[in-house]
């Protein structure tokens, strides 16, 4: 398997990766600068000369892959008989410098309804690297014509048709998928809503409306659904910028975009605080593998 469809593997399994590359040699050394190695949270795919120098990169790129934050950073080794390493001894006679370079699993979000502003919360949501899930029950929303503006999309984009109950993509969705539910039905947003609160393991919950609409919602999600109020709490309504009172398709998109890139930031900042620091873990690098500066 190529690098690069061991980092297109990671991404569909959202597991989070090492991408390690010699950077530059010196002298001999048993692989020449770009040779790559990808390092999973359990297998690795590609080779950058064996021995110590690619079982200490694989050792620090697990750690890389438990840390919180991690950055790209470059390790150093020297190939003599004078320098024995925590896997052995290399002695090619040169020096290789090696980067990491982290592949974090990325955000995921999911859009219930592609009308004005789903479609155009679609277009600001591709420009940037997660995976978006578009959901909706009518097919003429989700043409290869309307969806052609998404065809140069960063995003990894997942078109879900479902004509009867679009609730039940709910227990499709990766762990942590940020749910935004603004379809044309308010019976199929009620609905939405109630199941989104029995689906384990979802990110933020937003819905789309006014608060006329929201007292409804919140009435029978406690009375018929038997939600108590805290679980109800989870639903954000209204979604977006409160600043931002524009009642524009595209403006009301940008507000949306803009609210949930802050919630991706939160939860960015609640890892770091919850995780082990790459500082805490980088006194373990052996002696061997000098760690450069940034």
């Amino acid at each position: 398997m190529t690098w690069v469809a061991a980092v297109a593997r990671l991404r569909a399994r959202r597991e989070p990766g090492v991408l390690v590359t010699v950077a530059t040699v010196r002298g001999h050394a048993p692989r020449r600068a770009g040779a790559k190695l990808v390092v999973g949270p359990a297998e690795t795919w590609g080779s950058i000369g064996g021995g110590n120098i690619e079982a200490v990169a694989i050792d620090r790129a697990r750690e890389l892959n438990g840390a919180a934050g991690p950055e790209p950073e470059l390790m150093e080794f020297a190939l003599n008989d004078k320098v024995t390493g925590r896997h052995g001894v290399q002695c090619c006679g040169g020096a290789v410098t090696v980067l990491l370079e982290p592949l974090p699993v990325v955000q995921a979000v999911a859009v219930f309804g592609l009308g004005h502003v789903g479609l155009e919360l679609a277009r600001i949501l591709a420009r940037h690297d997660l995976d978006l899930h578009l959901v909706d029950t009518r097919p003429d929303m989700l043409t290869g014509e309307r969806l052609g503006v998404l065809a140069d999309a960063v995003a990894q984009v997942h078109v879900h048709h479902t004509p009867l109950l679009p609730e039940t993509v709910l227990a499709e969705l990766p762990p942590g998928t940020h749910v935004l539910i603004m379809t044309h039905d308010h019976a199929e947003d009620a609905a939405l809503c109630d199941a989104a609160l029995r689906t384990d393991g979802l990110g933020s919950i937003g819905l789309i409306g006014s608060s006329a609409k929201w007292a409804r919602f919140r009435r029978r999600l406690s009375s018929e659904g038997g939600h108590d109020a805290a679980t109800i709490d989870r639903i954000k309504t209204p979604i977006g910028l409160t600043e931002i009172t524009g009642k524009e398709p595209a403006t009301i998109a940008v507000s949306v975009a803009a609210d949930l890139l802050r919630t991706f930031e939160e939860d960015r900042h609640w890892a770091l605080a919850n995780t082990v620091p790459v500082e805490e873990i980088e006194v373990r690098v052996p002696a061997d593998a000098v760690r450069l500066p940034r």
